[in-house]
């Protein structure tokens, strides 16, 4: 994993650790935080990483309030969160 990469798994982690549970982040704000002029370069990558931290249990991954198992199958914008305590 490269740095750019470690960094975004970081920045995904915190930022839906600082929204927790009940509310989500979309994956712009975190390739924005990385690259703010050319931010849409990255959005491959975080939802790509997104998919990983899904997939390991640690995010969840929804579009249009549903739940999703993995940003590959979603066409257009989707949210990230922290699992929930509750299950």
């Amino acid at each position: 994993m490269s740095n750019r990469e470690k960094r975004i798994k970081s920045l995904i982690l915190q930022m839906t650790d600082e929204r927790r549970h009940d509310k989500t982040i979309c994956p712009s704000e975190v390739a924005r935080k990385i690259l703010d002029n050319d931010w849409r370069t990255l959005m491959p990558i975080v939802r790509d990483i997104a998919d990983q931290l899904a997939a390991d249990g640690q995010i969840i991954i929804t579009q249009k309030g549903k739940r999703i198992d993995s940003a590959k199958e979603a066409i257009g914008p989707i949210r990230l969160s922290t699992k929930c305590p509750f299950g």
